[in-house]
C-alpha cells in the first residue's frame, strides 16, 4: 500500500470473525465511504448525518434487490479510528449476507482491506503511533487478564507517553551538550558535568527496568511455560487432568505411558498457563522413551516455573534426580510437590520433607494429592503468587521483541554516554550516543520507520482491522 493510495482508495472488509454469528460487521473507509455506503443504502442519507450517529436501513445487493435491513454507524474524518471517514454496518451473520454485503461495496467503488490496513491508515495520519498499533493486535491475541492489562496499556497510549518522556530529556540533553559546543571559544557551560551524569544514569536505569520487563511481558503474552516434571508414574499426567479439568493426557499404571509433551493452555486467575506434561525420567533403553526425555529436559530448560513431583510412595526415587533435573534451570520458579498424601502416613510426608529440604533448603514444597480438589486450588494460588512476584507493582510491560531488541540498543547507547560524561570527552562524541539513544527510542513509537518494518507489522494483524 503506497502513501496515495490512502488519499484516493476507500477500503471495505468484514471485521468480525468468520462464520455464522448473530450479527456481523462491516467496515469501510476512506474519502468515498459515506458515497459508496449512500449508493447501497435505504433510509436517512447517510452523507448528511452527523459524526458518530448509528441509523436503521435497509441495504441492496449488486442485483439492487434487497439484501438485508441493517445499522450503519457514521464516523467522519478526522474524528474517527483511521482519521478518514468511516461507516460501520451491522448485518445478520449469515455468510452468504457477508459475501454479497462485500461484493456490492466493491461493485459501487471500494476494494477489500489488505491485512491490517485499517489500523495502518490510523497510523499514517496520526491517529495513533507504531506502538499503540501493536497494540491492538496484542489486545485481540490477548488470552488473560494480564495479557489484556498489557496490551491495553500500549494500546492507550501509557507506554508511548513514557518513551516519549524519556526522549524528551534525552533530547534536553542533547541540546545542552550543542549549545556549550556553540559557546565553546566563550568557555560556557550550561549544565555542570555531574548532572548530566545523574541524569543519563536515571535515563539508563528507566531504560533498563522497561528492557527487563520483558521477560515477564513474553510470557505473560504467549502463555506463561511450567514444566511439570518427575519419575515415571509419579502422577504428572494425572495433575495436569486435574488442573485442566480434562482427560488431556493418558493415564496409566504402565511405566513410560507418556512418551512425548502433551501441553494444554490454562488460564488460571490473571494468567494463562502453558502447562507441559512430560515424559517420565527414568533409565530406559528403549530408544523413543529415551527420545521423550530428552525433550523432557528440554522443556525443563525453557520453562518460567517447574514442578516437580516427589512420588510419596516412592520419594527416593525423585530426590536422586531432583538436583541435576531442577539445575538444568536456575532462572525458573521451583514448585515440589509431594504427590499421593491420601495413601501414605503422616509419617512419610515429614520425613520426605526433610530429605527435600536436605537437599534443596529454599525449596518451596507442597503436599498434595491429584484427587483432592482443594489441593488443586491451593496449587493455582501458589502459582499466581509467584507470577506476580515477578511484576511488583510495575504497570509498564514490554511484550514485544521488536521493543525489546529497540531498548537493549538504547540502552547500551545510554550506558557509552554516562562513559563518556565520566571519562570527560568533547561534548560532540557525547551528543553522538544521545542522538543514538533517541534513535532506537522513536523506532519504538514510529517516529522513525521503514516501509519493511511497516509491512511487517501490519501484515502481521487480521483482515478487517
Amino acid at each position: 500500500m503506497e502513501p496515495n493510495e490512502l488519499i484516493t482508495d476507500t477500503i471495505c472488509a468484514i471485521s468480525t470473525p468468520p462464520g455464522i454469528g448473530g450479527i456481523a460487521v462491516a467496515r469501510v473507509s476512506g474519502p468515498r465511504a459515506l458515497e459508496i455506503v449512500d449508493s447501497v443504502w435505504k433510509g436517512k442519507c447517510l452523507s448528511g448525518c452527523v459524526s458518530h450517529t448509528v441509523h436503521l436501513g435497509t441495504l441492496t445487493d449488486t442485483r439492487g434487490q434487497e439484501l438485508d435491513q441493517a445499522v450503519a454507524s457514521v464516523f467522519k474524518g478526522p474524528a474517527s479510528f483511521t482519521g478518514e471517514d468511516v461507516v460501520e454496518l451491522s448485518v445478520h451473520g449469515s455468510k452468504w449476507i457477508q459475501r454479497e454485503l462485500i461484493a456490492t461495496l466493491c461493485k459501487a467503488g471500494c476494494r477489500i482491506a489488505e491485512p491490517g490496513e485499517f489500523t495502518r491508515r490510523a497510523f499514517m495520519s496520526g491517529r495513533i503511533d507504531l506502538a499503540e498499533a501493536e497494540g491492538i493486535a496484542d489486545m485481540i491475541a490477548s488470552g488473560s487478564r494480564a495479557a489484556h492489562r498489557a496490551a491495553s496499556c500500549q494500546m492507550r497510549g501509557h507506554y508511548s507517553a513514557y518513551i516519549a518522556r524519556m526522549r524528551e530529556q534525552l533530547v534536553e540533553l542533547a541540546s545542552l551538550l550543542e549549545l556549550e559546543l556553540d559557546f565553546s571559544e566563550e568557555e560556557v557551560e550550561f549544565a555542570s558535568r555531574q548532572q548530566l551524569s545523574a541524569l543519563a544514569g536515571e535515563l539508563y536505569r528507566s531504560l533498563v527496568k522497561l528492557r527487563d520487563s520483558f521477560a515477564t511481558g513474553s510470557v505473560i503474552k504467549e502463555g506463561i511455560p511450567v514444566a511439570i516434571v518427575g519419575p515415571t508414574n509419579a502422577g504428572k499426567s494425572s495433575l495436569l487432568n486435574a488442573i485442566t479439568g480434562d482427560d488431556r493426557a493418558i493415564v496409566s499404571d504402565i511405566h513410560g505411558t507418556t512418551r512425548d509433551i502433551v501441553d494444554d493452555l490454562v488460564e488460571i486467575g490473571d494468567y494463562q498457563y502453558r502447562f507441559q506434561d512430560t515424559a517420565g525420567l527414568r533409565n530406559t533403553t528403549d530408544a523413543i522413551e529415551r527420545i521423550g526425555i530428552e525433550r523432557s529436559l528440554k522443556a525443563v530448560s525453557s520453562a518460567h516455573t517447574i514442578i516437580y513431583i516427589v512420588d510419596l510412595t516412592d520419594p527416593d526415587t525423585a530426590l536422586s534426580d531432583l538436583p541435576s533435573t531442577v539445575g538444568r534451570n536456575a532462572e525458573a520458579d521451583l514448585l515440589i510437590l509431594l504427590n499421593k498424601s491420601d495413601i501414605v502416613s503422616a509419617g512419610r510426608i515429614e520425613e520426605t520433607t526433610a530429605k527435600v529440604t536436605s537437599i534443596l533448603p529454599t525449596a518451596d514444597i507442597l503436599t498434595i494429592s491429584t484427587r483432592n480438589e482443594s489441593d488443586i486450588e491451593q496449587l493455582k494460588t501458589r502459582l499466581t503468587e509467584l507470577t506476580d512476584s515477578h511484576n511488583p507493582g510495575q504497570e509498564l510491560l514490554v511484550t514485544n521483541a521488536r521493543h525489546a531488541q529497540a531498548l537493549t540498543q538504547a540502552a547500551e547507547s545510554a550506558r557509552r554516554t554516562i562513559d563518556a560524561l565520566s571519562a570527560g570527552l568533547s561534548g560532540d562524541l557525547i551528543a553522538q550516543d544521545v542522538r543514538e539513544t533517541i534513535h532506537h527510542l522513536s523506532t519504538i513509537t514510529g517516529a522513525i520507520t521503514t516501509d519493511t518494518l511497516l509491512s511487517t507489522i501490519f501484515t502481521r494483524f487480521c483482515i478487517g482491522k
